[in-house]
């Protein structure tokens, strides 16, 4: 039994104790940081697996409900958020950002209940954001001052997470996101070209001097809005190295498996590529020495052919337009990435069909998707988020079977909503597409050995007549024969007939689910 101690380094305990009592013999650790070292790796297969992850993109802007790049925002006169913060917190040169960090609290965060309602709802992974642009680390950090156990909810939220993580056997990942925070915050020291506060500079310019008598005296607000440099100067060396020490400590701490980046290639990489490409390097690493094999994922953005060998590709609100040759990850979310009760009142959610038509394309293609349900200033989501999760674990519970551990088949698959090409704004395509899915849009995987096939129906035929034209007797790659079709959920085989025009099968009304989409198992014959 773990004795008595401070809840962040028992939270920790909980985390590594189990995880050294059966962790397996070490192989050597070999990757260098070098592009060549890093192509060797592969892969793991629990995530090739795995599909289907949630996400907790969840800090102190969600403090205000009021949607993405609030702290940013409120620094800007030209924007929405400026004005919202004068009229409920006060002018940005007395109230910023770091007092929004204060009110935070956090005080229903409840990740064991969240991550194993999530594990229930069919993610296979989960992910929490450790900082975003914003700067707050959400860990007991060495290196950052600024984080959730000093101030706000006097928390360690990414010790939570993991632990939660963990009992509900989940792999853990976390996101970081401040590698941005140099160029992002020099707002902060702005001021009001006109009116009554004009030429007052904002608490971007306070130092720890400033501290005497506040709230937050003994903190330097240059820890946290990091302007200490010359606008649209290049990132400095104490700065890089800060960050890589940061990160460092958060992988070294809470062991996560899965390490996302929101930058391009890597972290600082225009800047400081030799210390990125060494990040990368020792994380790999030190996983090996963890698990005896490389279980790593280190996922990023904008990432050429050859470092889509050494790293995951990750798409934010995007998808690959045709099956790539490596594995890719979709990142996105229901509403936006900061929680904003304005999306709640309009109901602008995706709903779960639209979720599990998204999960079925980028599955098809050889990607994972991990999607983010944004969460309330408290902690929690809210009670229609609640719905559309529970609604895409009833439809995994039946159909999970062509998602999970499955791999892309000959094409990814048919139907006029491949024609219709939608550019991502980070590259590929729109992860929701504007023009309706019907019967005819089929997505097609298979199973590792590819005994079975599976497609994936996005809407019922209106006469409950299929035909499935890749699996014609003359289609490109079709099996030579086909032994059985069923309807999975469902105890029966389908009848079917083949011909050039395709697999052609009845369905049973009564037996589809309301969301609309259906997988039928395809079993060849040998």
């Amino acid at each position: 039994m773990i004795p008595a101690l401070p809840s962040p380094l028992r939270s920790a305990l909980l985390i590594v104790l189990p995880l050294l009592a059966g962790a397996p013999a070490a192989e050597a650790a070999s990757f260098q940081p070098t592009w060549e070292s890093l192509e060797t790796y592969q892969t793991p297969d629990w995530f090739r697996d795995a599909k289907f992850g949630i996400w907790a993109h969840w800090g102190p802007q969600c403090e205000p409900e009021s949607g993405d790049w609030y702290a940013r925002n409120l620094y800007l006169p030209d924007k929405p958020h400026y004005k919202e913060h004068l009229e409920r917190y006060g002018h940005p040169s007395e109230v910023g950002f770091k007092e929004i960090i204060r009110d935070w609290k956090a005080e229903r965060f409840e990740p064991d209940a969240l991550v194993d309602f999530y594990r229930k709802s069919g993610a296979r992974y989960f992910v929490a954001m450790a900082n975003h642009h914003d700067n707050l680390d959400l860990w007991n950090s060495t290196h950052q001052p600024w984080n959730s156990v000093a101030v706000g909810p006097k928390r360690d939220l990414i010790a939570g997470w993991a632990s939660a993580a963990q009992k509900a056997g989940l792999r853990f990942g976390v996101s970081v996101h401040a590698a941005r925070t140099w160029r992002w915050w020099e707002v902060t020291r702005n001021a009001d070209k006109d009116g009554p506060q004009g030429g007052k500079r904002y608490d971007g310019r306070l130092t720890k001097a400033d501290g005497a008598g506040q709230w937050w005296e003994g903190l330097d607000p240059q820890d946290l809005y990091e302007q200490r440099h010359v606008i649209g100067g290049p990132p400095g060396p104490a700065y890089v190295e800060r960050f890589f020490k940061r990160v460092d400590q958060l992988v070294t701490d809470y062991r996560p498996d899965l390490l996302y980046f929101d930058d391009a290639v890597l972290p600082l990489y225009k800047d400081a590529p030799a210390e990125a490409l060494g990040m990368a390097a020792k994380f790999y690493n030190a996983n090996v020495q963890r698990h005896g094999r490389n279980e790593a994922v280190l996922a990023t953005k904008a990432l050429n052919e050859q470092q889509r060998k050494a790293l995951l590709y990750d798409i934010e609100r995007g998808k690959a337009s045709t099956i790539l040759p490596e594995p890719w990850q979709t990142d996105t979310c229901i509403g936006q990435w900061h929680y904003s009760r304005a999306v709640y009142d309009k109901n602008e959610y995706k709903d779960a069909r639209t979720v599990i038509a998204m999960l079925a394309d980028i599955v098809s293609k050889n990607g994972n998707l991990l999607l983010s349900v944004p969460l309330r200033r408290d902690g929690q989501p809210d009670e229609k988020e609640f719905a559309i999760v529970r609604d895409i674990g009833a439809w995994l519970e039946r159909y999970g079977e062509a998602i999970y551990a499955t791999r892309p088949w000959q094409v990814f698959g048919e139907g006029p909503a491949m024609l219709a090409r939608e550019p991502g704004r980070h590259g590929g395509d729109k992860d929701v597409i504007t023009v309706p899915l019907t019967a005819e849009d089929i997505r097609f995987t298979q199973t590792k050995d590819a005994s079975r096939l599976y497609a994936i129906v996005m809407a019922p035929p209106s006469n409950g007549e299929l035909v499935i034209r890749s699996l014609g007797t003359t289609a490109a790659g079709a099996p030579p024969a086909i032994a059985s079709v069923r309807l999975l959920g469902t105890a029966q085989d389908l009848p079917i007939t083949r011909d050039e025009a395709g697999l052609k099968l009845a369905l049973p009304a009564d037996q589809l689910p309301g969301l609309g989409i259906f997988a039928l198992r395809i079993t060849t014959a040998p």
